[in-house]
Formats: C-alpha cells, structure tokens, sequence
C-alpha cells in the first residue's frame, strides 16, 4: 500500500479529532465486557501484580466497570500531530 497524499491527510484529520475529543472529556468509563477483557490482558502480563483480591473482585462483582482518566497532554499531542501531518499531506506532490 502506497501512501500518498489523501492518505496522509486522512490520518492528519483523524488524530486531530481524536485530540479534540481527548481535550473535551475528563474521563472514559469502560463497559463490562471491556473491563473484563482489560482484566484478562493485564492479568496475563509480566507488568501486573498477583493481587487476589482483584481476581476474586471481577469474578464476583455484578457489573465492574473501569474508569479510565487520560492524561491532559495526549490531547495537545494528538491535535499537534494531527495537524502537522496534514500540513504536511498539503505540502506532497499530487498523485500524477
């Protein structure tokens, strides 16, 4: 797959709506079925601890749900990148 310059700018567009939604919100909450599923990921990584409490938690609790706040600076990072990709999508050569 070729990138050209639609391509480009697509992805530009795309990651400066996500800062922008980034920016608008203080925090995400997670659904049931993806709380689990983050839960089954972090269990099997060397980066999470063995603490049974959690494990006895999601295997019991109704309807767990994760609340996940992003940092301030991803929103600002993604507009700048987003819009420096498609100034520079503008700046390439049109497809011949």
């Amino acid at each position: 797959m070729e990138w050209d310059r639609n391509r480009y700018f697509a992805l530009g567009v795309i990651l400066f709506f996500m800062g922008i939604q980034f920016r608008s919100v203080e925090s995400f909450v997670l659904s049931e079925q993806a709380t689990r599923a983050l839960h089954r990921f972090a269990r099997q990584s060397q980066i999470a601890s063995n603490n049974g409490m959690t494990d006895m938690y999601m295997s019991v609790a109704q309807s767990p749900k994760k609340t996940i706040q992003p940092p301030p600076w991803l929103g600002w990072a993604l507009l700048t990148a987003g819009g420096v990709i498609s100034l520079h999508a503008l700046a390439l050569p049109k497809r011949s």
